[in-house]
């Protein structure tokens, strides 16, 4: 066997790795979704091919991956622009507990058992179920725990008017899902962000709802 050959290989397929993901960007690292770990496997499986069969020509290993790679990057610049295409890829998050109440339909949906539920609020160091206000599962698998304050858990009555904290406006788009969560309309929506001054709501990249019913607002390229 030619070890030098298998050396050579294997730290030239590693720094086209390495550099196939950077290209690729840092989300792939942090957050794997469904279309991320499935393309990671993918590049796994031909570089240990070609490390392991150096009979096979490496052009044969690198040209896949380099396809793999243009596919991701493309795929991730036009789920920018497209708000459909990015919730078919990614998925949406879905609320598993919500004002304190667990969704057991949500979780049937989700295939996501109390086992699990229970597994990942220790993981985010929540003693009880009670404790917790709202539990997002994101779609990278990660559960999202927000706690109650210490007013929620001592007055019920203010714990039921608290919202998740869900943006109302993304990118220039209302979120239609969003505002029927709040029971709220995009009329009302935008009749409040013209009496703070906001006309075009294509101008705003970010909006959100505060607890005390006041708007966080970041307009796009806002310096």
């Amino acid at each position: 066997m030619d070890y030098w050959t298998i050396i050579l290989r294997t730290v030239l397929i590693y720094f086209i790795i390495l550099l196939v993901l950077r290209f690729m960007g840092k989300r792939e690292i942090g957050q794997l979704s469904i279309l991320d770990f499935v393309v990671s496997i993918m590049i796994a499986e031909l570089a240990v091919i070609s490390i392991e069969n150096i009979r096979v020509p490496m052009m044969n290993t690198i040209v896949p991956i380099l396809i793999l790679c243009i596919i991701q990057i493309s795929l991730a610049w036009v789920s920018l622009k497209s708000e459909k295409l990015r919730k078919m890829i990614d998925g949406k998050p879905s609320v598993l507990i919500n004002k304190g109440k667990i969704d057991e339909e949500e979780m049937k949906k989700q295939r996501y058992n109390f086992d699990d539920l229970m597994i990942q609020l220790r993981q985010s160091n929540v003693r009880r179920v009670s404790d917790v206000e709202f539990a997002i599962l994101e779609p990278s698998g990660k559960l999202s725990v927000i706690e109650k304050t210490e007013r929620e858990k001592n007055d019920p009555d203010y714990a039921s008017k608290v919202e998740l904290p869900l943006p109302l406006v993304l990118d220039g788009k209302v979120q239609l899902e969003h505002l029927d969560r709040i029971k709220k309309t995009p009329l009302w929506l935008r009749q409040e962000l013209r009496k703070l001054g906001y006309k075009e709501i294509k101008k705003i990249s970010y909006c959100s709802l505060n607890d005390n019913q006041t708007f966080y607002v970041d307009l796009k390229d806002e310096k």
